[in-house]
């Protein structure tokens, strides 16, 4: 496997209440919290995941040094004092066997962590009405249990289907042992749906109980620096050679 972990503190994962993981998608619903929860609590990065089938695209970071193309590995504590493991960055592989070694690779780090939950966020792209949040899972036991706690798992979507890291995560997950679930929520599929990450991050907090305590401010702060990187890198959807209107029935992530 060509997914490399590189650890910037320590070697591992400090214990954890969750994972959250998102990349760039439709309205790019799950990037704008998995950031805007970096940017409003103390966090640190504290690993990076590399793979040569990212897009080959270094960057400059906040230090000034050249970075190579990854998804960050973020510690982040909320107000409770829980510590939640955002995972995140602003591409995933270009190919589908880079795809899934990094999803598997993500499993695996979860399961010999113990991780008590990986959420997955993503959007749907539907219609300027629809705001649902969307719970899918992979897990029969797993649906059980949240259908036990009120919490609606979706018979109805993803209909055409989930691509890329997000739908691997979770329909992988239950061969690795690992809790995991999707949540979507439907977007209108701007290039930042900060309302759609709004509703995402609130339904965090009342189903699951995870004090993100976002608010539309520090969410819009996370969008205008999404928006300026995309001017400077191109769209996030060039990169992934998606269309954000095309499949409206799809998940992306």
């Amino acid at each position: 496997m060509k997914t490399r972990f590189h650890w910037i503190y320590g070697d591992g994962l400090p214990e954890h209440a969750a994972i959250l993981e998102a990349v760039p998608g439709v309205g790019n619903v799950g990037k704008l919290v998995v950031d805007a929860l970096v940017e409003k609590h103390p966090s640190k990065t504290i690993g990076w995941i590399l793979h040569p089938d990212f897009p080959p695209h270094s960057t400059l970071s906040k230090e000034g040094l050249i970075a190579p193309p990854r998804l960050d590995i973020n510690s982040v504590m909320l107000s409770d004092g829980k510590t939640i493991i955002t995972i995140g960055g602003d591409l995933q592989p270009m190919t589908a066997n880079g795809q899934f070694e990094v999803a598997e690779s993500i499993l695996e780090l979860a399961k010999k962590s113990e991780t008590p939950q990986l959420l997955v966020l993503a959007g749907l792209a539907a219609g300027a009405e629809d705001r649902n949040i969307h719970v899918i899972c992979a897990d029969s036991d797993i649906k059980k249990s949240l259908e036990k706690n009120d919490i609606t798992v979706t018979n109805e979507q993803p209909s055409s289907g989930m691509i890329g890291i997000a739908g691997l995560l979770i329909s992988l997950s239950p061969l690795h042992n690992v809790p995991a679930i999707g949540l979507v929520a439907e977007t209108i599929g701007a290039s930042a749906d900060i309302l759609a990450a709004d509703r995402l991050a609130s339904w965090i907090e009342a189903g699951l109980e995870l004090p993100l305590e976002l608010d539309l401010d520090t969410t819009e702060k996370t969008a205008q620096k999404l928006l300026e990187t995309m001017e400077v890198s191109g769209t996030i959807n060039d990169i992934l050679e998606t269309g954000e209107t095309q499949n409206d029935s799809n998940f992306y992530a």
